[in-house]
């Protein structure tokens, strides 16, 4: 589902980016897999299979449009080898080498949160 450039939310979503920082970068890392395949990445390139292999569930349609996406945002690095048959490797960027700290930070907080909510 795409967003209408001209709707009252986009317009609402633009400015709160733009004036915030926090909101900017939490929806550039809220889709549902984006933290999953940071998190499989932060160690090792990975091919297309060997992370949809870490990833339960995900599609190799779902898979493929956030890696797009992902790569659009230079979070990631597509490398393509000039091999027969072709390799594919994808491995996070500087920026996206960066999420790494705010990752784990955001692991121990939700153990923290489970657990709170487990009382």
């Amino acid at each position: 589902m795409s967003i209408k450039e001209s709707s009252t939310n986009n317009e609402n979503k633009k400015t709160l980016e733009y004036s915030c920082s926090e909101i900017y970068a939490v929806n550039l890392i809220s889709g549902r897999w984006i933290l999953s395949i940071c998190y499989h990445l932060k160690h090792e390139k990975l091919r297309f299979f060997e992370l949809k292999d870490k990833i339960h569930n995900i599609s190799e349609r779902m898979l493929t449009l956030q890696l797009k996406k992902m790569e659009q945002e230079e979070l990631i690095i597509k490398k393509v080898y000039a091999e027969v048959p072709v390799k594919v490797e994808y491995e996070l960027t500087e920026i996206g080498k960066k999420l790494i700290p705010v990752l784990d930070q955001l692991e121990i907080w939700g153990n923290e949160h489970k657990k709170i909510k487990k009382k």
